[in-house]
Formats: structure tokens, C-alpha cells, sequence
């Protein structure tokens, strides 16, 4: 589980920044996104499907070390600065990591999980995603953005979807997941907000 982790957190974060790099817009702007980082820790705990803290702790593990491994492919393909691997936005983006990581990794593990934890756990995921379109939403019109974030909301709430969809077991839990996912994503807004994003 821990070899997982570091090598699924130095993939997460080449391949990000790849994907950045050369796909082309709106696909290629999902490697911007802080929701499908934490999509990939939910995966991490579905993977583990058993033991919440070694979810948690994976899941956080892989996300932290994804932060250098971005910026090292960055440093690696097109000369970005290598300070910019202890710079103080990094260590906040590790910081990040920790908290979506264990949230995150444990969602994964309650979607196999009894009861209302069957629920909860992929109405995480979904939400983070649905939070981060209410972002995009917010950014139509701006000048700095115009049409484009319609796109990004689109593909995101899509994502989302497709989530819950994979994740949920029954057509009921996959229904009962997309409600609580709703008032999450309202909170997850709440907290995008807060944490200055805009």
C-alpha cells in the first residue's frame, strides 16, 4: 500500500501537469483542478476498500508527494524554477493534500461500507467536483474568462455524475448519494470561498 501511494503520487502529479501541458482546452484544463486530486484520493480508498486510517494515510501520502512530482516534471520539461518546490504555496498545497487525502481516502472506503456511510462515501467525491463548477459558474462573464468556464462547470458536474454513477452500487444509493452530494457541494463552495479561491 505505501509503494501505491508514492508511486501513484508521483504519477498523479507528472501526468498532471502533462496533461496541462498538452492537451488542449477545456480537457486540458482538468489537470487545474483540485477536485480531480481529490477524486484520485477517493480512488486510492476504494482501491484499499478496507482500513480507514491506511486509506487516509495513503491517500494523503500520495497526494502530498503529487505537489513536487508536478512541480518537478514542470522544472523537467520546460525549465520551471526548482524553488518553486519549497516555495510557501507549495507547502499550502501539501497542506491541502493532507486534509482532501484523508477525507477523501476515507469516503473511498465507506462506499463499500454499511448503512448511510454507503451514501456519504461517493457523495464526497461528487460534491468536490459540483463545488468546484459553482466556482466555474461564478467565473462567467468575468473578463478575465468570458464563455469558457460554462466548459469547465459542464465537464465537472459531468464528472460528478459520473461518479456517482461508477461508485453507487443500486440506482437507490447512486439517488441518494446525488442528494447528499448536493448540500456538500454548497459547504465545499462555502469552503472553496473561504479558502480563497475565486
Amino acid at each position: 500500500m505505501a509503494l501505491a501511494a508514492v508511486l501513484g503520487g508521483a504519477l498523479l502529479g507528472s501526468v498532471d501537469f502533462l496533461w496541462i501541458k498538452y492537451l488542449p482546452y477545456a480537457v486540458g484544463n482538468l489537470g487545474n483542478s483540485s477536485a480531480v486530486w481529490a477524486v484520485a484520493a477517493f480512488v486510492f480508498g476504494c482501491w484499499v476498500r478496507s482500513g480507514r486510517l491506511r486509506a487516509a494515510i495513503g491517500a494523503a501520502a500520495g497526494l502530498v508527494i503529487a505537489v513536487p512530482s508536478y512541480y518537478v516534471t514542470a522544472a523537467l520539461v520546460q525549465g520551471d524554477d526548482w524553488a518553486v518546490l519549497w516555495a510557501p504555496t507549495s507547502l499550502l498545497w501539501m497542506c491541502f493534500g493532507v486534509l482532501a487525502g484523508m477525507l477523501l481516502g476515507i469516503a473511498g472506503v465507506w462506499t463499500r461500507g454499511p448503512g448511510w456511510r454507503q451514501v456519504v462515501g461517493p457523495a464526497l467525491p461528487a460534491a468536490v467536483l459540483f463545488a468546484e463548477a459553482g466556482l466555474e459558474i461564478r467565473r462567467i462573464g468575468e473578463p478575465d474568462y468570458g464563455d469558457d468556464p460554462v466548459w469547465d462547470a459542464l465537464i465537472r458536474i459531468a464528472l460528478g455524475l459520473l461518479v456517482l454513477a461508477l461508485a453507487g452500487r443500486t440506482n437507490r444509493q447512486r439517488a441518494l448519494a446525488l442528494v447528499a452530494a448536493l448540500p456538500l457541494a454548497l459547504a465545499g463552495l462555502a469552503a472553496f470561498l473561504l479558502a480563497g479561491f475565486r
